[in-house]
This record gives C-alpha cells, structure tokens and sequence, in this order.
C-alpha cells in the first residue's frame, strides 16, 4: 500500500467518523488517502446531529464525499463501493456503524448494529478490500484487577453489549474479510458530543459554578477508568488499516488473532447470520488506551480542578442507598445538574442558544463501570505510538476552549 490508498468510513457520524476524516484528509497538510468517501444516515447540510465546527471544513476538500444513506437496507449498501468516474477501488474500510443508546432491545441493536455491520462486511469481503477495520466501543465490564490484554475475559454489558460483542463473532467469521478490530477505553477530545468524560466534564462545571465539590456515589473510586484521545483511536484505525493491508488476514490472525468467545445467556435472542455459539472466532483485536491508567477518583480529581473545585465521595451509608435504589434517585441526582447548567448557559458572554453539551447524568452515566485495558499490544505489534499519552488539565481545557469558541460550552 505504497501509494495512497482510497477509503469509506460508515457510519460514526456522531461517535469518531469526524475525528477520522480529519486525520485522512486534514484541513491543512497533505492527505493521506487518495479519495474518501463517508457514509451514514445523518444529513450534513443542513446537519441533523451535531457535527462540531471543524468537520464542516473537511467536508469541503475536493477528494472528501459524504453520502446520507439509510445502511439497514442490504441494497442501499452495495452502491456505496461503487467509486466515482476515474477513481479507484476503494481499498480500505472503517466501520463505525452501531446504535449507541444503552436502553434499546434486542430488536433495535440487531437491526442497527449486528445486521448494519453484516451488509456491510459481506459487500467489502465481496470487494476484496485490504483493509476493514471496525470500532468496538468499550460496552465491556471489565475486572478491577487483572491484565487488561486482548485475552483476558470482558463481560458484555448488557443489551448494547451483547450486540456490538456478537458483531465481532459475525464479521470474525466472514470468510475472505480482512478483519481488524479496535477496542479504545472511554473516548474524549474535541467535538466529542457522547459518553462519559464529557458528561462528566459539564457536571463538575455546575459544581465550580455554585463552588461546591462534586461527589461520587462509587467510593473510594479507585475503580479503573481508562480513557483515550480521540486523536489517538483514529490514529490506531489509520495504523492497523495499513498492517492489515500489508500482512492480510491469516497472517494477521497468526500474529494478533484472538478468540471472540460466545457470551450470551441462555435463551438469548438469535438472527441471521450469527455464528454458532461453539464455533471458534478468531480475529486481529487490539486496545487503544492512554497511558493515564485512570481511575475514577483520578478522572473526578482532574475534571473538578479545572472549575477550581474538588472531588470527593458521599458516606457509606448515602452511597448503598443510592447505588441500591439507583434507578428512582436519577431524576433527584440530576436536579441541581440540570439546573445550574442551563443557568451557565443563559449566563454566558454571548449566551449559549444552540445546546448541545448538558449536566444531565443518565442511569448508565451514574452506574459503576469498570473499563480496564492495556495497550501493549498495538505498541509492540504495530508500532503505534501514543499521540496524547496523558488526560490532564491541559487536553481536558482544550476541549473546553474549541467548544467555548464554537459556542456550545458557557464562557463565564
């Protein structure tokens, strides 16, 4: 893959697809694909999610395309491999692709996680592309001690983690599909509208507002917490995209390859093309994860510092009576959140009109999730090298500044 390869990016318009355009066709600098190509079902002009102030700029790079297609449709699928006049096959693949909500049924994951990645691993396996490289989000609980490697044994969480772990099992077992798969800790950075660290970041500013400590419900919060740059799982994609192509997938399954074990419970829902439950799936995975080895405390600690504020924990007792009776307690936890963030908002210098960002902590905002991984393995195996080792004061404030900037964060 000496020469610039062309590639499609589906889905992940709301997770990391605009952080990856970004990297293969940066606004300035030169690209490092010939032609790409991003697909989802989300209009960009107008935009109906939010696509951040950046992504806009990409999208008006002559080699840059972006199709709004509905991919749960098989036949909506196939034409998007078909490259413009004069261009060539497209070569390399990033799937995105899956629903997001923790709350969905089985119905609603298999449709727009299992069955969407499916159409579209069976059309690049149909292409020979050299290269197909699928985000895992980390929907794993994982053990507080241990490892962390690619094959120590995580455990689905839930729905959304059955579906998106099935998924790895289903385009493991597509004959001829150049499979490659990255797991990254808890995703942050800039522009990065979903998940936990941001959430987590506009909740500690209401407790800088009203100058009060932000309390945890999990003490001592030592729990592992692992996050990732942004920057960096695009960047592990883009690495593992061009190993892929080099090696192909025996290789790569004899270098890299793990079991992708059956996990579910018993009468579990089934679908089309789900692997048997005792075949054996084996496929190149690797975590991407900083070198911060977070903790909650940590990340609590880190976050509050920046709205000259603390972390700490509720008492014992606070804290069994919260986490047993989680569910009927959100609503009250959120209160004062939701409260003073709108308040910020309104108080902004100009006022923040276009809400994106919110202090609203969802159940499985509140709950206790262990996300443990180690990342040797990509260093050693293909080299990667962190580009932002470290979650800090100065990368959180970074993001705080581009979003102050764009006008979606309070600029008190």
């Amino acid at each position: 893959m000496s020469a610039k390869p062309s590639a499609i990016i589906f889905g992940g318009l709301n997770t990391c697809s605009r952080a990856l355009a970004a990297l293969l066709v940066p606004i300035e600098g030169e690209p490092l694909v010939s032609h790409l190509r991003i697909v989802d079902k989300f209009s960009v002009s107008p935009p109906t999610t939010y696509i951040g102030s950046e992504f806009p700029k990409v999208l008006e790079k002559p080699n840059v395309e972006y199709l709004q297609v509905n991919l749960t449709v098989p036949s909506k699928v196939a034409p998007c491999f078909e490259p413009p006049a004069g261009q060539e096959a497209y070569s390399i693949v990033f799937d995105l692709t899956g629903e997001l909500q923790w709350d969905r049924s089985d119905e609603v994951q298999i449709k727009f996680t299992f069955s969407t990645a499916r159409h579209i691993a069976l059309e690049a396996a149909k292409h020979g592309v050299r290269a197909y490289v699928r985000l895992q989000l980390p929907f794993y609980e994982c053990k507080e001690k241990g490892t962390h490697d690619e094959k120590e044994d995580v455990k689905p969480d839930g729905v959304r983690g059955f579906w998106w772990h099935e998924t790895l099992r289903m385009l493991a077992s597509i004959p001829d599909l150049n499979l490659v798969i990255v797991r990254p800790g808890m995703v942050y950075g800039p522009y990065v509208d979903y998940g936990v660290v941001i959430r987590f970041m506009a909740v500690a500013a209401t407790y800088g507002y009203i100058k009060q400590p932000m309390k945890g419900l999990w003490g001592p919060g030592k729990h592992p917490t692992n996050t990732v740059h942004v920057d960096d799982v695009v960047g592990a994609m883009w690495a593992v995209a061009q190993w892929m192509g080099q090696i192909g997938r025996k290789e790569a399954n004899s270098i890299a390859g793990e079991e992708i074990v059956y996990k579910a419970e018993k009468n579990k829902t089934t679908t089309e093309g789900m692997a048997p439950p005792d075949q054996k799936c084996i496929a190149p995975l690797f975590n991407i994860v900083d070198d911060s080895h977070v903790s909650m405390l940590a990340l609590g600690n880190t976050a509050t510092s920046l709205f000259d504020t603390s972390f700490e924990f509720h008492n014992f007792i606070v804290n069994a009576l919260s986490a047993w009776k989680l569910e009927d307690n959100v609503e009250e936890i959120n209160e004062s959140h939701v409260v003073n963030w709108t308040e910020m908002l309104a108080k902004s210098d100009p006022p923040v009109t276009k809400i994106v960002y919110n202090a609203y902590m969802d159940l499985d905002h509140l709950k206790k999730h262990v996300v443990a991984f180690n990342a040797q393995k990509i260093k050693e195996v293909v080299g990667y090298q962190l580009r932002r080792p470290q979650i800090n004061q100065e990368t959180l404030q970074e993001i705080i500044d581009k979003l102050k900037a764009e006008g979606t964060w309070p600029n008190l």
